[in-house]
């Protein structure tokens, strides 16, 4: 391990590599060789490199036994990006080096672990320009023999003009990925789901004003109307599931029945959010959105979207998997990265209406064809399926029904990522110049979205506008031109968290920049535009401190999405052991079904569900705990009027205030 102020010294006995003409590098890391390394809690490796401009390079981290975060950055520490994808397995990384100039490769643990890996450059060469090129090293990380692939489709005026396949589509039967080989598109299928209940409504058969419970009266009556409008748009208020099952000792792969998920929410006694209040990603909606096309059609949902949809469009590769027992014929099997290697992931149970949908670039291209030339349902459904409505408070969404809508590079563009167990997909479509692209993928660690963008860059940035200048590589311009002093960033500085939701956010200043880092995201660059207000870069969001008459930091706004959340500053805290001792017992939710038992473990707080590993639990605040897995994201506890615990209510983002009572 080295520090930066070895840079310079380092530099001196670094050896040379010429790669080709053009691009010329010398580092700590020779090409193609493997080097072993260990890395101790919160102590990174660091690999000095001189690269010379518009150079790409691709390698490989394996975590053989820790779960490492791989960075470059400039050599004044800026950071031009990370990679923090699964944690076993091999961590690909991929940078663009724009500027000639000295580079730092940083490999760092993942919160506090320590463990070894190895670590491989495996390709240094000039960032390509042609896009078919491009998107060669693009998919670097996904080709071969013995790597899940994926698949890329340009379309334009309703054509593909470009479409490739790469790497395997079965690792077992050594069968590669080609472009008509059926892929999970998981959340792309929404807009699919939405576009079936707008023909329903076309047809008479219901409005987008319904009462959810029109359709399926088994439903609680919660004290406010949830229209299948707030279904589509994730404004409706109840439980999502594939993050509330997680929570009863439920594993991905296990089998989820349909009505389990309308037997789920008839447990929920209150609404997360009054509709239409807040947007809140939402599977449980689709669910059901897919159980009233069968109420109403008398249909399986998979036959009525074959008949209706598929067929009528031409997307005969195309199918809705009723569970993940249905042969596709031709179809990708999905991996999930481990410690050999890969592994085999099987699809979500439940999921259709939500997700499901297997399909192809090329049948991709027709569905993408019918939005500038609507043969099925008509321009006037399709203008609804695209129209984004507002919240309660009037801020404008970007979410219209089943698809996101928004602006990129002077562009309007309708798209929508997804994800299954292993399966990832992106597709985008800008209605404007009437192109499109999709990406797909049957490895988990695939970038769907920014592949998707990076060759919609490549083919149509002609007609967009011009990207914004750069100061320095993967620095943006600051055009605010607001100064803030470091002393009021530092003031800034420190830990704060959504109430309710299990969010932490983590504030520090870096060579006078204010960041913010959040568990399993990349670090934040904030930018002023005040003294108070920051934007965030690369992110359309926004965060405001909050100060008291005495110019003490009380708290922030983070907007983002048309919402607002409310951020609480929390002190360092550190419970004794009488005070974890207090906590422990066991606990029980009616909602869930589920009983939770809380341990202390020297001293450490841990939580026991069922089927479930060993969660360790740290202190947020006093009688606030944060689990060390993405379910457990919040846990609050309740105590009586004597300071005896009775209690606490969990929560994980997508699903809060789940409750329980110590039994």
């Amino acid at each position: 391990m080295k520090n930066f102020a070895l840079f310079f010294v380092a530099a001196l006995f670094m050896a040379a590599c010429t790669i080709s003409d053009s691009v010329e590098f010398s580092g700590d890391l020779q090409l193609g060789e493997v080097v072993e390394g260990t890395l101790e809690m919160e102590s990174p490796d660091t690999f000095y490199f001189d690269f010379s401009a518009d150079t790409y390079i691709y390698g490989v981290c394996d975590q053989l036994s820790v779960d490492v975060v791989v960075s470059l950055c400039d050599s004044t520490g800026i950071s031009l990006g990370k990679f923090d994808g699964p944690g076993v397995g091999p961590e690909n990384f991929w940078f663009e080096i724009k500027k000639a100039g000295e580079y730092l490769l940083v490999v760092k643990p993942f919160e506090k672990e320590s463990g070894s890996y190895t670590i491989e450059l495996k390709i240094v060469e000039p960032i390509a320009t042609e896009p078919k090129k491009r998107a060669d090293q693009l998919f670097n990380p996904f080709s071969g023999e013995g790597v899940p692939g994926g698949v890329v489709g340009v379309i334009r005026d309703g054509e593909l003009i470009f479409s490739k396949a790469y790497g395997m589509a079965n690792l077992t039967h050594g069968l590669p990925f080609t472009i008509t080989a059926p892929s999970n598109i998981g959340s792309v299928s929404k807009q699919f789901t939405a576009f079936a209940i707008l023909l329903l409504e076309q047809q008479g058969k219901l409005s987008l004003e319904d009462d959810v419970r029109k359709h399926i009266p088994e439903l609680p009556d919660l004290g406010k109307v949830v229209t299948l409008k707030n279904m589509l748009n994730h404004t409706n208020g109840f439980r999502e599931v594939f993050n509330l099952m997680p929570m009863t000792g439920w594993k991905s792969e296990d089998v989820l029945r349909r009505q389990e998920v309308i037997d789920i929410l008839k447990r929920q006694e209150e609404l997360q959010a009054a509709p239409g209040e807040e947007y809140n990603y939402n599977n449980s909606a689709f669910i059901l959105l897919a159980e009233i096309v069968e109420r109403i059609s008398g249909e399986k949902f998979p036959d009525w979207m074959e008949e209706n949809v598929f067929a009528p469009l031409g997307m005969t590769s195309s199918v809705v998997r009723a569970n993940p027992s249905v042969i596709i014929p031709g179809a990708s099997q999905g991996y999930v990265p481990d410690s050999t290697g890969y592994h085999e992931a099987g699809d979500l149970y439940a999921a259709y209406g939500a997700g499901g949908i297997y399909t192809t670039v090329e049948d991709f291209s027709k569905w993408m064809a019918n939005f500038s030339n609507p043969v099925l349902g008509g321009e006037e459904l399709v203008n609804r399926l695209v129209t984004v409505d507002t919240l309660n408070n009037g801020d404008t969404m970007t979410y219209a029904l089943g698809i996101g809508v928004d602006e990129f590079r002077g562009l309007t563009f309708y798209s929508h990522g997804g994800a299954d167990l292993a399966h990832r997909a992106f597709a985008t479509y800008f209605p404007e110049i009437d192109a499109g692209v999709v990406a797909m993928s049957n490895n988990a660690s695939f970038d769907a979205g920014r592949i998707a963008f990076e060759m919609a860059e490549l083919y149509f940035g002609d007609e967009m506008e011009p990207v914004e200048e750069k100061e320095d590589a993967g620095e943006v311009t600051d055009s605010s031109g607001v100064s803030v002093p470091e002393s009021v960033l530092e003031a800034y500085a420190g830990k704060y968290i959504v109430a309710g939701m299990g969010f932490t956010l983590e504030f520090s200043v870096v060579n006078g920049t204010l960041k913010m880092a959040m568990a399993g995201q990349p670090e934040a660059k904030l930018i002023p535009e005040s003294e108070t207000l920051f934007k965030y870069e690369g992110v359309e969001a926004t965060i405001e401190f909050k100060r008291d008459e005495q110019g003490k930091v009380t708290g922030a706004v983070h907007s983002q999405g048309g919402q607002k959340f409310e951020l609480e500053r929390v002190a360092p805290y550190e419970a004794t052991v009488e005070e974890l001792q207090a906590l422990t017992g066991k606990f029980f939710s009616k909602e869930l079904e589920t009983f939770y038992t809380l341990e202390l473990r020297d001293t450490t707080l841990m939580l026991l569900i069922r089927n479930t590993k060993e969660i360790e639990l740290s202190a947020v605040k006093e009688d606030t705990y944060k689990g060390d897995i993405y379910f457990i994201g919040e846990l609050v506890f309740q105590r009586d009027n004597t300071g005896r615990v009775t209690g606490f209510s969990a929560a994980n983002g997508r699903t809060r205030e789940i409750g329980f009572e110590k039994y």
